[in-house]
């Protein structure tokens, strides 16, 4: 088993950064990869991106990319996600997910572990 919680979230304006984690415990070493995802109100959870974690390879949503970064830290079993020029439409629940497979890392049905979510507000 793998546990996660995220952290960061809050309250920002448009334009402003915020920067998510996420700690990993428990089974670390069955880890393929990490994926923050976000759910939006009356909407679809989607990706945001994801990151190996041995060897640290991103995928990026393109709708986000040079917006939204993702990186990890493995001596501190983290995951974080840089959010820069924050929009009001990027209000969500935002998931930390891990992966034990290597395919798909950019669907959310293809990770067994997810973290309880946190919110990130944006306000124009």
């Amino acid at each position: 088993q793998v546990q996660l919680v995220e952290s960061g979230g809050g309250l920002a304006q448009a334009g402003e950064s915020l920067r998510l984690s996420c700690k990993a415990s428990g089974r670390i070493s069955s880890i393929y990869a990490m994926g923050w995802f976000r759910q939006a109100p009356g909407k679809e959870r989607e990706a945001v991106a994801s990151v190996t974690w041995a060897v640290g390879i991103t995928y990026d949503t393109d709708s986000l990319k040079g917006r939204f970064t993702i990186s990890r830290d493995n001596a501190k079993n983290t995951v974080y996600l840089q959010m820069d020029s924050l929009k009001p439409e990027d209000t969500a629940i935002y998931y930390c997910a891990a992966s034990n497979g290597r395919l798909g890392l950019l669907h959310p049905s293809n990770y067994a572990y997810w973290g309880p979510g946190t919110q990130v507000t944006v306000s124009s």
